[in-house]
C-alpha cells in the first residue's frame, strides 16, 4: 500500500531534521508534522486517576483508566521511546490506554517506568513494568481490584518490556499474563534486515522517520550499557517463547522495525504460541502516537481490543 496520504502530504516537514542539533525551525516543523486533521479527545465515561505502585527501585507512577462498566480484567501498558524517552501524556500512552479501556471495557494501567537516562539502565524499566503487573495480579494497585485476568502490552521499546515481563511471569511459577499485546515491537538486536522490496518502499521516508541499525544499536547500548552479551529479558526476541500466552502484534507498514515484528510472528508460530498480526497499511513507526482520526490508528486499536476480549 502507498504511504498514508495525510502523512505523505507532511513528509517535507521532517526533511533535514537533526535531533542532536535541533533549532527552533526544526522543532516547529516536527511539531507541525504531528498535528492531526482533528485533535483526539478522551472518550466519555472514563475515570482517569494517577497513583503509585511500590517497586524494587522506588515508587512507580501509573495512570489508571477505568471504563463506566464493571471491569474484571486489567491491561498493563508500557509506552515506547527507545527506553530513553516518553511519558504518560504522550498519545502512545494516554490515548492508547484510554481507547483500549473504553473499547474493551477493561481497566488499563499505564506505567511511567524510569527511563534509561542519568545512569538508569536495564533492568530498571523491565523491573518496574513487571512490578506493576504483579501488583495487578495481587490486587495491590490503589483503587484497582485484584484481577485473575491480567494482560501486558506495549509499543516499540515498551513492547520489548511487555514481552520480557510475560517471559518472567511464565518462568516465575506463579500467575502468568493472560495475553501479550505488541505494537511495532523492538524485539531483536541486531534488528533483522529488510527485504529488498520493503527497503525500497521505505526509501521515500526522511531520515527522521527511519530507525536504522545505528539507531537500534544506540538504544540498546544506552539501555543495557553494552552491545554484546545482551540479557534475553532486555531484548526478548532471542529468548524462549514457548509457553507464553497468546500474542497480538500490530506492525507499521513503513517501519524499519517491521522486520523484527515479522520475525517475532514466525518465532511465536514455531514455538506453538497463538499469534495474530495486523499490518497497519501506510503507517510509519510509532503510528499510535497519532489520533484515531487516522483510519489505520483506529483499526489498530480495534485489532488490539480483540485480544482483550479473551
Amino acid at each position: 500500500m502507498p504511504l498514508d496520504p495525510y502523512l505523505a502530504s507532511k513528509l517535507h516537514l521532517m526533511e533535514n531534521l537533526d535531533f542532536h542539533h535541533m533549532d527552533e525551525d526544526m522543532a516547529a516543523r516536527m511539531a507541525e508534522f504531528y498535528v492531526d486533521p482533528e485533535p483526539w479527545t478522551v472518550p466519555e465515561g472514563l475515570q482517569i486517576s494517577d497513583a503509585t505502585v511500590g517497586g524494587p527501585h522506588g515508587p512507580i507512577p501509573v495512570r489508571i483508566y477505568r471504563p463506566d462498566t464493571t471491569a474484571d480484567r486489567v491491561l498493563v501498558w508500557a509506552h515506547g521511546g527507545g527506553f530513553a524517552a516518553g511519558n504518560l501524556d504522550m498519545l502512545e500512552a494516554h490515548m492508547v490506554a484510554a481507547e483500549l479501556a473504553h473499547r474493551a471495557g477493561i481497566v488499563t494501567v499505564s506505567v511511567d517506568y524510569r527511563l534509561a537516562q542519568d545512569g538508569v539502565r536495564y533492568p530498571v524499566p523491565v523491573d518496574e513494568v513487571h512490578a506493576v503487573v504483579v501488583a495487578a495480579l495481587e490486587g495491590s494497585i490503589p483503587s484497582v481490584s485484584r484481577a485473575d485476568w491480567v494482560a501486558v502490552g506495549g509499543a516499540s521499546a515498551g513492547a520489548a518490556l511487555a514481552l520480557a515481563v510475560a517471559q518472567r511471569l511464565r518462568d516465575g511459577g506463579g500467575s502468568g499474563a493472560a495475553a501479550v499485546l505488541l505494537a511495532y515491537p523492538l524485539a531483536h538486536f541486531p534488528n533483522p534486515g529488510l527485504s529488498v522490496e520493503i527497503a525500497a518502499d521505505l526509501a521515500i521516508l526522511p531520515a527522521a522517520l527511519r530507525t536504522p541499525a545505528s539507531n537500534v544499536e544506540w538504544m540498546v547500548d544506552n539501555y543495557v550499557g553494552r552491545i554484546t552479551d545482551i540479557p534475553t529479558d532486555a531484548i526478548p526476541g532471542g529468548g524462549v517463547l514457548t509457553g507464553l500466552p497468546p500474542a497480538t502484534i500490530v506492525v507499521s507498514e513503513y517501519d524499519d522495525l517491521r522486520s523484527s515484528a515479522e520475525l517475532l510472528e514466525r518465532q511465536f508460530d514455531e514455538s506453538g504460541v497463538p499469534v495474530t498480526t495486523y499490518l497497519a497499511a501506510g503507517m510509519v513507526h510509532g503510528h499510535l502516537n497519532r489520533g484515531t482520526v487516522l483510519t489505520e490508528v483506529d483499526r489498530s486499536l480495534d485489532f488490539l481490543v480483540g485480544a482483550l476480549h479473551g
